[in-house]
């Protein structure tokens, strides 16, 4: 059921990133501080929009009404930044603690 809930917070991106049509595009969306790398709170911030989006009554909980399906765990809006986290050191490559284009433009790890 993680899975579905994890699919269904990537395509909630998926739709806002419509208009982005080049990997430096998406990096200039994220990077909200303008020194060319995506941080991991830049990243967090980012992809944690669809789960706030989710979060109808604003509690920071996704219960399993607000799911897709009605089912699943609850799940907490920290543990979905800890599961961004660890996406983010997967594609963090490197290891510098920071995602470049190349590295946002790779498949998931």
């Amino acid at each position: 059921m993680h899975i579905l809930i994890v699919f269904a917070l990537l395509l909630l991106p998926a739709a806002a990133f419509a208009q982005v049509t080049q990997t430096g595009d998406y990096l200039a969306k994220m990077d909200t501080d303008g020194d060319g790398r995506v941080s991991l709170a830049e990243y967090q911030d980012w992809m944690t929009y669809a789960f706030d989006g989710m979060d109808r009554n604003g509690d920071g909980v996704l219960s399993p009404d607000e799911q897709p399906g009605g089912k699943g765990r609850s799940l907490t809006r920290g543990q979905h930044r800890a599961r961004l986290a660890e996406r983010f050191r997967r594609q963090d490559v490197n290891r510098d603690g920071f995602l470049d284009a190349r590295e946002l433009a790779a498949p998931p790890q």
